[in-house]
C-alpha cells in the first residue's frame, strides 16, 4: 500500500475494497512504512525516527467484505533486540495516538523499546484515521438567560448537532465503540504480523486495553493500565465520582493554603482558609470557582492568583476551569468522536431535565465540585441505543497503575477494575493523571515488559510543591 496522504476526509477513506485477509508474520513487510514527516500533514520535520502507515479495516465488522477504512499506525523501531511490539493509547476518547511512540520513547518509560517496536495509532474518527467531520459551534445565548434555561439552550443545540451528523454517517457513528475499536487494534496486531502483542494504555486507553484482552486474551503478550477506567461506563457515576475526588481536593489544597499561611494569609487552619475562599468564590463567580480543585502542581500559582484577586486585584479570565476531563483538550481531539463512544456505550439519560436535575442533586452534596460536572450532559439527545462495556478476567499478564489522589480516573475505578478482571495494582502516591512514564519508578513498566513481573508496591509520584 503507498502512502500519498494522510489527512483523508471520511467519505473518501470509507471505500470499496476487498477483505483485508489473515496477514501471517512475513507479511508485515509488505506494510509500506514511510517517516511520517514525509507522509503526515503537521508532522514535526525534525522527526526522523518515527514511520507511518494505513492499515484498512471493515466499517463494519458484522460486515466484513463491506466498505473499509483506513487507521493510520506509527512505529519507533526497538533499538536493540527485538522480542515483539507495544501497541499504546493515551486515551480520550476522541485523541489521537500516533505520536505517543516518539512521547513513551522520550520519557522514563523510554527502556520499553529497546527490546520493542513502540506502536501507536488514530482510533477511527480521529486525526489521520478518517476524521469525522463533525463540530458543535453554537454563539453563547443571552447572558441575561436563567442558568438552567441557558444550559438547556447550549444542551439542546449540541444535541441537534449530534442528531445530524449521526444520520449523516450512521454507520460510521453506530461503529464508533471500544470493542470495534478493540477489533480495529487485533487489525494492526495481524498488519504487523504478530502473535502477541504488548499493550500500553492510559485513561480511556485502559478501557481499550480491558475489551481487547477480554475480546483477545490468547494475543496479548503483557499489558500495562495506567490511570484506570471504572468497568461499567456510565457518565452519570463519572460525573458523580469525579466530583467527589474533586471536593476531596479543594479540602486537601485549603489544607495546604493553611500550612503556608505567612505567603498567602487566608488562614492557619483549613475550615478558616475554606471559608475564605468560599467567599472569594460568591463574590468573583466562576473565575474563583476554576481554581478550587486542580492539580497539586498548579497549587502555588493559583494560592498567588487567589491571595491576589482578594487584595484588590484583577480575576484572571482565562484561567482553566478544572483539571477534569480524561485527558483535556490535546491537539488531533475529536469531541464528536468522544460523545460518540461516551453514549453509544454508556445507558445514562437522554433527557435535560432529568439531567439537570443529576446535576442540582451534586452541586448540594458536593458544593465545591458538583458542578463541574460535563459528561452526563453530552448524551442529552444522543439518537442511538447503548451498548454497555462488558469485559472478563484472562490469563495474560496484565499490570494495573492507579493514582491515589487525582480526580480524573479516582484511585476506586482502579480498584473495580482489578476484582473485574485481574492483575496487579500498582498505586502511585500522586494525583498527576497517567503519569507512570514521568516517574522514576516507570522502571517497573520497562521490566514488565522484558520479564512479565508485576508489581503490587506503592511508588513515590512528584512532591508536593511549595509556595
Amino acid at each position: 500500500m503507498s502512502i500519498t496522504r494522510f489527512a483523508v476526509p471520511l467519505l473518501a477513506a470509507v471505500a470499496l475494497v476487498s477483505a483485508v485477509p489473515a496477514v501471517s508474520a512475513a507479511a508485515a513487510e509488505g506494510l509500506s512504512w514511510q517517516l511520517c514527516s514525509a507522509v503526515a500533514k503537521g508532522w514535526d520535520s525534525g522527526d526522523q525516527r518515527s514511520e507511518c502507515t494505513l492499515v484498512p479495516v471493515p466499517l463494519d465488522y458484522a460486515d466484513p467484505g463491506g466498505p473499509k477504512i483506513d487507521i493510520a499506525v506509527s512505529r519507533i523501531r526497538a533499538t536493540g533486540a527485538r522480542t515483539g511490539a507495544v501497541l499504546l493509547n493515551p486515551g480520550g476518547p476522541g485523541q489521537s495516538g500516533l505520536a505517543m511512540p516518539r512521547s513513551i520513547a522520550g520519557s522514563r518509560a523510554g527502556g520499553i523499546g529497546v527490546h520493542h517496536d513502540l506502536v501507536g495509532f488514530d482510533p477511527r474518527g480521529v486525526g489521520y484515521s478518517a476524521d469525522l467531520p463533525c463540530v458543535v459551534d453554537f454563539p453563547e445565548p443571552d447572558p441575561g438567560v436563567p442558568d438552567k434555561e441557558k444550559t438547556r439552550e447550549g444542551v439542546e443545540r449540541a444535541a441537534a448537532a449530534n442528531r445530524e451528523c449521526v444520520a449523516a454517517h450512521p454507520a460510521f457513528v453506530r461503529n464508533l465503540t471500544t470493542p470495534t475499536i478493540a477489533r480495529d487494534l487485533d487489525r494492526i496486531r495481524q498488519a504487523l504480523g504478530e502473535d502477541k502483542i504488548g499493550y500500553y494504555g492510559v485513561s480511556w486507553g485502559t478501557a481499550l486495553g480491558a475489551q481487547y484482552r477480554s475480546l483477545f486474551d490468547d494475543h496479548v503478550g503483557k499489558m500495562l493500565l495506567d490511570s484506570v477506567m471504572a468497568p461499567d461506563l456510565n457518565v452519570t457515576e463519572m460525573d458523580d465520582d469525579q466530583a467527589t475526588a474533586g471536593e476531596n481536593t479543594f479540602h486537601e489544597f485549603a489544607a495546604w493554603i493553611a500550612r503556608y499561611d505567612a505567603v498567602y494569609h487566608f488562614g492557619t487552619t483549613e475550615p478558616a482558609v475554606a471559608k475564605a475562599l468560599l467567599e472569594l468564590r460568591a463574590k468573583f463567580g466562576a473565575t474563583v470557582n476554576g481554581m478550587l480543585a486542580n492539580p497539586r502542581r498548579e497549587w502555588p500559582g493559583l494560592a498567588r492568583q487567589l491571595a491576589a484577586i482578594r487584595d484588590g486585584g484583577e480575576p484572571v479570565a482565562d484561567t482553566k476551569t478544572t483539571g477534569f476531563g480524561w485527558d483535556g483538550e490535546p491537539q488531533a481531539f475529536n469531541h464528536f468522536q468522544q460523545t460518540a463512544l461516551l453514549c453509544n456505550e454508556s445507558p445514562s439519560p437522554r433527557d435535560f431535565d432529568t439531567v439537570w436535575q443529576h446535576r442540582l442533586d451534586r452541586m448540594k452534596r458536593l458544593p465545591i465540585a458538583g458542578g463541574y460536572g460535563l459528561y452526563e450532559q453530552l448524551c442529552v439527545g444522543w439518537p442511538l441505543d447503548a451498548r454497555p462495556w462488558s469485559f472478563a478476567k484472562g490469563r495474560s499478564p496484565l499490570q494495573l497503575v492507579g493514582h491515589a489522589y487525582e480526580p480524573v480516573t479516582p484511585i476506586g475505578w482502579a480498584l473495580e477494575m482489578q476484582q473485574k478482571i485481574g492483575g496487579a495494582l500498582m498505586t502511585v502516591e500522586d494525583d498527576a493523571h497517567g503519569s507512570l512514564s514521568s516517574l522514576p519508578c516507570a522502571e517497573a513498566a520497562v521490566t514488565f515488559f522484558d520479564t512479565g513481573r508485576t508489581t503490587s508496591k506503592s511508588c513515590s509520584g512528584a512532591p508536593t510543591p511549595t509556595p
